[in-house]
């Protein structure tokens, strides 16, 4: 009876743990492109937590990556765009700097890694951040969220800002948060945008009064911050969703 059992028990141990490995992998495969979400915002601008929560070196393996959020301390912006990744800080209130880094932190992060994506010519009736946000809303309600998203090709206009609180600052407000904040005009020039849409994410990853939070870098890569305005140029902008 022994000698029977023992094939059996081993077959059946076997054949769990080749189920547990498929399922590993299946959710492996599942999550990949899932979106996450270190630290929070209102954390940040209410609490005044601004010490960083997630060293970005942590993500520096990872694929197809694609992330925004502010520097600790709020001393810039950061973007990841496609696993490379880019730290802009104020050096005046006409100039900036971008480097390409991962040795840096951010109080508050969001992040995925898409291998795949859709593609389309965004409309040329898109031409505002409010325009895009309703649009998305629309053309996604039966797809998973939240989701990363990009944009590509010209604006006529684009206000970016970079966060620049002076050292020292305490913060317990959303308008102490953007103490030594600089914006910068952009006209007519080539960009990518990534964002991230949710709306069940207010004051998580985006602010209070839109579904979206965006970083654009301009092609040369000379420019980066948060997007807070724009006008795209019609005819131009591809969009690009995450593959199902």
């Amino acid at each position: 009876m022994k000698q029977l059992l023992l094939p059996t028990i081993s077959l059946l141990a076997m054949l769990y743990l080749s189920s547990c490995t498929t399922d590993a992998a299946q959710h492996d495969a599942a999550t990949t492109s899932d979106v996450q979400v270190v630290g929070a915002m209102r954390n940040v601008m209410w609490k005044g937590e601004l010490a960083g929560t997630i060293d970005l070196d942590s993500l520096s393996d990872k694929t197809h990556l694609y992330g925004l959020g502010p520097v600790e301390y709020l001393a810039g912006e950061l973007l990841i765009l496609d696993g490379k990744s880019y730290k802009s800080v104020v050096t005046s209130d006409k100039s900036m700097r971008v480097e390409e880094t991962f040795d840096v932190k951010a109080p508050f992060f969001v992040y995925a890694q898409v291998s795949s994506w859709r593609e389309r010519m965004l409309p040329d009736s898109i031409r505002t951040l409010k325009q895009l946000e309703l649009y998305l809303d629309s053309e996604t309600q039966h797809s998973k969220r939240p989701f990363a998203f990009r944009v590509s090709g010209e604006v006529e206009q684009a206000t970016i800002h970079i966060v620049n609180l002076p050292a020292g600052s305490t913060v317990s407000s959303p308008d102490e948060a953007h103490q030594g904040q600089v914006n910068y005009e952009l006209h007519q020039v080539e960009v990518d945008l990534v964002g991230f849409f949710s709306t069940e994410h207010k004051a998580v990853f985006t602010h209070h009064d839109t579904y979206m939070h965006l970083h654009l870098t301009t092609k040369d890569r000379s420019h980066m911050g948060h997007l807070d305005a724009v006008t795209f140029k019609p005819g131009t902008l591809k969009l690009y969703l995450p593959e199902v």
